[in-house]
């Protein structure tokens, strides 16, 4: 997935169980997707309380974030719960959408750490790799976030 790309809708199980369909979300704003490789570890941890601890940021601006990996919904409702996660969590166990993304990796790694701020249209706003700066997911999104006019929120 690059910049200005369009972005399939998709629909997967967050970590209550409930389904989350992209274009239910991007009804409401622009979303930010991030991916993390596995709930619990000391990155994937530290990424995601980002996030949460941004939120109200993000909220402000009109925008909603998803965070995506392979755990199971049942892993994915303690990790959100032991952490305060206001967002979804969502499950991806057969990687269709981290495939669909270009983030899944060859078993038995897990998927990449990656960030993809989707626009109302469907369209990639910005695109943010980084596998060592957990603090940069997050930050670059809020910047990208603020840089869009009205019209394309």
């Amino acid at each position: 997935m690059k910049c200005g790309e369009l972005v399939d809708d998709f629909e997967l199980v967050d970590q209550h169980g409930a389904a989350v369909k992209l274009s239910g979300e991007l009804a409401n704003g622009p979303v930010v997707i991030f991916f993390f490789p596995r709930a619990f570890t000391r990155g994937c941890t530290q990424e995601s309380c980002h996030f949460r601890d941004l939120s109200a940021e993000f909220a402000a601006l009109g925008s909603r974030c998803l965070g995506i990996s392979t755990d199971p919904v049942e892993r994915q409702a303690r990790f959100a719960t032991s952490n305060s996660f206001d967002f979804p969590l969502l499950s991806d166990p057969d990687r269709s959408v981290a495939k669909a993304f270009g983030v899944a990796r060859v078993r038995p790694l897990f998927n990449r750490r990656s960030t993809f701020v989707i626009g109302t249209d469907h369209r990639a706003l910005a695109v943010i790799h980084d596998e060592m700066n957990m603090n940069k997911h997050a930050d670059e999104a809020l910047r990208v976030l603020r840089g869009l006019s009205d019209g394309q929120r």
